[in-house]
């Protein structure tokens, strides 16, 4: 018997997620060069749509056009990692601290609850999960800020921040920041206090920037321009 044709991936927001996790877990690498049909034969996604998917993820700056002719995955270096940290650090704390009086604590709670559920992280599958519960979290805290286009921004930086999570995930087989961690700042949010927001906010991407340049330093594998797991 012959075997039916697999039917390609035709919509455009579910290849897009197929691609962003293969970004986000090294599936494809940094630097690594892809076009149409590499990501229609490897993903099953339509031309069309693969075509649509490579344009919209160069302007978000995850594929990065070399040339003409040649399109490759956005690098990741040292220099995108801090420059990722320092724009987080300027504008979640910005964005959590204005919706100080607006959060809905019991939604983040549950989404925090649900992280910690996954603990230990076994497997990629759930180091993915992990990686996309915490952005939600995140942009959970900052939707009732009352700028939607700073959240715009955000979200393309924790798209980026998954990618550096992932690489701490995979050396140090944790996330970088605890349960425990996210409670100090639905504390900050409790007392409504945007001083008290702010400060929470900014100190746990301080520690956790610092978490993520000392697994990075401590392994050989990242003496190189790109870090490949």
């Amino acid at each position: 018997m012959i075997p039916a044709k697999q039917h390609k991936i035709s919509d455009p927001e579910i290849a897009c997620q197929i691609l962003m996790d293969a970004i986000v877990t090294q599936k494809l690498a940094p630097s690594q060069k892809v076009s149409e049909s590499i990501l229609c034969n490897a993903f099953n996604i339509s031309r069309a749509v693969c075509r649509n998917i490579i344009e919209r993820l160069i302007a978000k700056h995850f594929l990065v056009s070399v040339s003409q002719r040649i399109t490759q995955v956005a690098p990741l270096t040292l220099l995108e990692i801090k420059q990722n940290f320092t724009l987080r650090k300027l504008i979640l704390p910005e964005v959590t601290s204005l919706a100080a009086t607006k959060a809905i604590l019991e939604r983040l709670e549950s989404l925090n609850r649900e992280i910690e559920s996954l603990y230990p992280i076994k497997d990629d599958a759930t180091a993915l999960k992990v990686l996309k519960l915490n952005k939600q979290l995140n942009l959970t805290i900052a939707e009732n800020s009352g700028y939607p286009l700073m959240l715009d921004w955000l979200d393309q930086l924790e798209d980026t921040a998954m990618r550096i999570y992932w690489l701490y995930i995979k050396t140090e087989g944790s996330f970088p920041v605890s349960p425990n961690e996210q409670n100090d700042i639905f504390e900050a949010l409790k007392s409504a206090n945007q001083t008290k927001v702010h400060d929470a906010s900014l100190s746990l991407l301080l520690d956790t920037e610092q978490k993520i340049f000392s697994a990075i330093f401590s392994h050989k594998q990242f003496n190189q321009q790109d870090l490949v797991i």
